[in-house]
């Protein structure tokens, strides 16, 4: 297997609070250049869900502008590595991205990572930075079409917990 390189720039701005990171973009993802872009991928469907928004985005453009209402960031952990398709569990070689470049710059409150593979990448490299570990953190289920074990309600009463960890940090 050759070094995939990661061809998708962070999505975030000035506004964002919460973070969702990824382990590295399927195929298709990096096909038409921005997150979760499989078809059968439920992550706008879920996230939709979780904020109780009607309107699913379609488009690129349609998605960031969802985004940026929502203060949402997408990002992965991993910057470049050797993977088959789009399997998590062949992931290898790891070179890592640089979270403090989205850090630093927006008022991040929440850091959410999407599936197994996407927490103990982050666990690996993050667990231990003074920065990073001042931030609440979930892990959700992945919204990938291979989680069959999970109904699109399943992972939206799951997703729920971004809202849930935001209206706490609000009455801190």
């Amino acid at each position: 297997m050759e070094q995939i390189e990661h061809n998708i720039d962070p999505f975030f701005d000035l506004n964002s609070q919460i973070l969702i990171l990824g382990s590295f973009p399927s195929p298709k993802s990096r096909k038409t250049g921005f997150y979760y872009g499989h078809p059968r991928n439920r992550f706008w469907k879920t996230l939709c869900g979780a904020f109780n928004d009607k309107i699913v985005p379609n488009s690129i453009f349609e998605k960031k502008q969802y985004l940026k209402t929502r203060k949402i960031a997408l990002w992965d952990v991993v910057a470049s590595c050797q993977i088959h398709g789009a399997s998590d569990s062949s992931i290898k070689n790891v070179y890592y991205n640089d979270l403090h470049y989205i850090i630093n710059t927006a008022p991040i409150q929440l850091i959410v990572t999407t599936g197994k593979k996407a927490d103990s990448l982050f666990r690996k490299r993050w667990s231990k930075d003074p920065v990073i570990n001042k931030i609440s953190y979930l892990n959700l289920p992945s919204t990938s079409p291979a989680n069959a074990s999970m109904n699109l309600a399943q992972l939206i009463k799951n997703y729920h917990q971004i809202i849930d960890v935001l209206r706490r940090k609000d009455k801190e």
